[in-house]
């Protein structure tokens, strides 16, 4: 239990926290639980697999087009502000979806969609940006295991969930219970006290858009030290994204076990996403070592993703997953605290944005040319998992060679440096 003690302390002392990691648990849920009915009518109107793919895809281009200028709204307005408006925005959305009664109106679920993406485009890095003002030191790093925790947790419930009130109560029922959950969450986020101060060169740089968004690539581009963790994600995303995939046509075609197979490796992989970033703050909590750590993180995957391809037994698959994905559950929040403990405030909403532009553009690349391989049968399934696993070990390679060394050198650089300061202030106190 004292394990645990560090998580519970954070939640029952900092209030704000509390109230933004509460907002964070009914949105999260939120996007999942009304996902099953969202497919449920569009194919009650088209009995279209085109159509419903189309759903995913839209997803994907509304986030990826607005990613950054989400990033430049979250430096120059108040985050706190900018949360409530999205999730009031995403509640309105949802319920919109009873407005969707005849195949005439189909287009109004795409639509509906990426707006929905749209305010949670804003949403994130507005949320992430402002866990290290409100958190400090090792809160910073069990505030965000709490919220990986959770993401986890609701991954693997919360669409379960939705597809059984849908079955249940009916596609009606789902949207206002789902639209009804957003704007509570807005409550949570009112009652919170968020800050972030900006100074009057800040406040100009942001008074153009354009030259906003420029700023924040250019500042990412040459702090080599910011840039390295926020390619993180993106990295092991364009393998993984696939093979994620790919475990639906396992369940499928060589377990034959069909949603409730694919509900049991999704399960899995929920459930290694949340231990992962826990064994990292417990026995691997020198952030040093943590860019290096990320490469051998994909390493694990693709080796994982490599003897899954080869099996077809159900239990050696489920604890296969589970360690790959225990393995990226600590890469992105490795990844994740590095950012935020490196990018200062005024630029740390544009960093977080571009880090989910990568990682979403990475997703739906990997995952469209996974489908197109399957669609054209170009590969059997085994063998396209082969290849993606060893792409993904290939990359943690590379990563190890390349970004991991440039890591170390920094490192160095940096303790030379705190040295000198020591040395310096010794000196002038003798």
């Amino acid at each position: 239990m004292n394990r645990f003690a560090p998580y519970f302390i954070l939640l029952r002392d900092n209030h704000q926290f509390r109230r933004v990691w509460l907002s964070q648990i009914i949105s999260n849920f939120g996007d999942w639980f009304g996902v099953i009915a969202v497919f449920t009518i569009v194919l009650a109107y088209s009995e279209s697999e085109f159509l419903l793919g189309m759903v995913i895809v839209s997803k994907f281009v509304a986030f990826a087009a607005l990613s950054p200028f989400a990033g430049y709204v979250a430096d120059r307005f108040d985050r706190r502000m900018l949360m409530l408006v999205c999730d009031f925005g995403r509640g309105a959305v949802v319920l919109s979806f009873l407005f969707v009664r005849d195949p005439s109106l189909i287009w109004l679920v795409y639509v509906l969609t990426s707006m929905q993406m749209g305010f949670a485009a804003v949403f994130e890095p507005s949320k992430q940006a402002s866990i290290p003002n409100i958190t400090t030191g090792d809160d910073l790093v069990n505030a965000n295991i709490i919220s990986n925790l959770s993401w986890s947790i609701i991954f693997t419930t919360g669409m379960g969930i939705g597809g059984l009130a849908t079955a249940w109560l009916g596609t009606d029922a789902v949207f206002v219970i789902n639209g009804i959950g957003y704007i509570l969450s807005t409550w949570f986020i009112f009652k919170a006290t968020i800050p972030h101060e900006r100074d009057e060169a800040t406040l100009h740089s942001l008074r153009n858009p354009v030259r906003g968004i420029i700023d924040g690539y250019r500042y990412i581009f040459s702090n080599r030290h910011i840039l390295r963790p926020a390619l993180a994600k993106g990295t092991i995303t364009f393998f993984l994204g696939a093979l994620v995939y790919m475990l639906i046509l396992v369940s499928e075609e060589i377990l034959m076990m069909g949603s409730v197979g694919l509900g049991l490796l999704y399960a899995a992989r929920g459930f290694g996403t949340a231990v992962g970033p826990v064994l990292i703050r417990r026995y691997l909590s020198d952030e040093r070592r943590w860019v290096t750590l990320m490469g051998l993180a994909m390493i694990i995957a693709g080796s994982i993703y490599l003897v899954v391809g080869a099996l077809q037994v159900i239990w050696l698959m489920l604890i296969l997953v589970f360690f790959a994905h225990t393995a990226s559950g600590a890469n992105w929040v490795m990844s994740t605290v590095l950012l935020q403990k490196r990018s200062p405030d005024n630029f740390r909403g544009r960093i977080f944005s571009s880090e989910w532009l990568l990682f979403t553009f990475s997703q739906a690349v990997s995952v469209t040319c996974a489908s197109l391989i399957m669609e054209f049968e170009l590969l059997t399934l085994r063998q396209a998992i082969w290849i993606y696993a060893a792409g993904l070990l290939l990359a943690g390679s590379l990563w190890m060679l390349v970004v991991a060394r440039k890591e170390a050198r920094w490192n160095q650089l940096k303790a030379k440096q705190e040295w000198r300061r020591e040395m310096r202030q010794h000196h002038l106190v003798s």
